[in-house]
């Protein structure tokens, strides 16, 4: 199995991000491994883009990455202070009024940031909270005051509006550098941009940032190939029966990387020769998938399952999922590759 990843595309789709955020400057969201892109590689390859400030979930995540990166790198752990977690060198965005009074005589100043719910109900002080504790969160000297936004994917959604105003509610006229928008958020427009935003999922070449060049390729190797008579079946419960003498091809992959078995559930997957289409047949199971390929005039050694004909989001459309679930289960059977 075989992950190709761009990372000269990675660094293409933040810049063009960034271009779209012109008065703010642009972070890097490399949690997950990166979406499951490889952090070690992906990280370094933004720095040298000109990415300072990068986001993500964990502080494990965080000092994976801190010798990494130059010194002048900001690190901003998403799930901001909790107990017991080593912090040294990351900067903690603190999401309720325990996670900042916690070692709080032992925080440098501006060692820390604040996340607030402007709406979304998940992460962050609500404003009850963040009035309570405003003025001693302030003069502690915050880097950051973030939130995030709900429904960005959705332009014309009422709550964007409404997480904006109530985002500016919050922390207008605090004199802290603030960030608001991810990807979505971005493409909403500069009344959205504020001080810092944090491109994710369109870096890595999927929607809502539909201008974003590729960055992933992913082929699958052809393990055997067999003769299927016309109404012998193929696979767990005999789920497909051949309506014609066809040759099938087995190739190594399956659930165990993150190709759900819900992908071939329409009837609609394919693995590409080339340019050419050949279509799943059968259930996915656990490592094998077995594709039709009596139509090509040779047996290929690999076939794609990713290209540029067969992107994230439309692999992800077939399982009713979307991009960052389809990147982020991808697993670690892959052979990566980078340029």
């Amino acid at each position: 199995m075989g992950m190709s990843i761009d990372l000269s595309a990675i660094q293409a789709n933040w810049k063009s991000l960034a271009e779209r955020a012109p008065g703010a400057r642009a972070a890097a969201v490399v949690k997950a491994d990166a979406y499951g892109l490889g952090a070690a590689r992906v990280a370094p390859a933004l720095y040298e883009a000109g990415v300072r400030e990068f986001f993500v979930a964990l502080a494990a995540e965080g000092r994976a990455l801190r010798p990494l990166l130059g010194d002048d790198a900001r690190i901003f752990v998403l799930s901001g202070h909790m107990e017991g977690q080593d912090l040294t060198g990351l900067i903690p965005l603190l999401n309720s009024p325990e996670q900042f009074f916690r070692d709080r005589a032992l925080r440098p100043r501006g060692a820390f940031g604040l996340q607030l719910d402007t709406g979304m109900n998940r992460l962050g002080l609500e404003p009850g909270e963040w009035a309570a504790i405003r003025s001693e969160a302030l003069a502690a000297g915050p880097s950051l005051l973030m939130s995030h936004l709900a429904c960005a994917d959705e332009p014309e959604h009422p709550a964007n509006a409404e997480q904006l105003a109530a985002f500016r509610a919050m922390t207008d006229g605090t004199g802290v550098p603030r960030s608001l928008s991810a990807t979505g958020g971005i493409l909403l427009g500069a009344d959205y941009h504020f001080d810092i935003v944090r491109p994710g999922v369109g870096m890595y070449g999927g929607l809502p940032f539909a201008e974003a060049r590729p960055v992933l390729s992913l082929d699958l190797p052809v393990i055997q190939t067999r003769d299927v008579k016309a109404g012998e079946s193929v696979g767990y419960g005999y789920s497909w029966t051949a309506k014609r003498p066809s040759r099938v091809a087995t190739v190594a992959a399956g659930y165990a990387d993150g190709l759900a078995r819900a992908l071939a559930r329409q009837g609609e997957l394919r693995l590409w020769a080339g340019e050419r289409a050949c279509p799943v047949v059968g259930r996915i199971s656990m490592d094998l998938i077995t594709v039709d390929v009596t139509d090509l005039p040779d047996i290929p050694k690999k076939l794609a399952i990713l290209n540029a004909a067969q992107g994230i989001d439309a692999l992800a459309d077939l399982s009713g999922t979307i991009g960052y679930e389809i990147l982020t289960s991808l697993g670690q059977r892959y052979a990566r590759t980078y340029s």
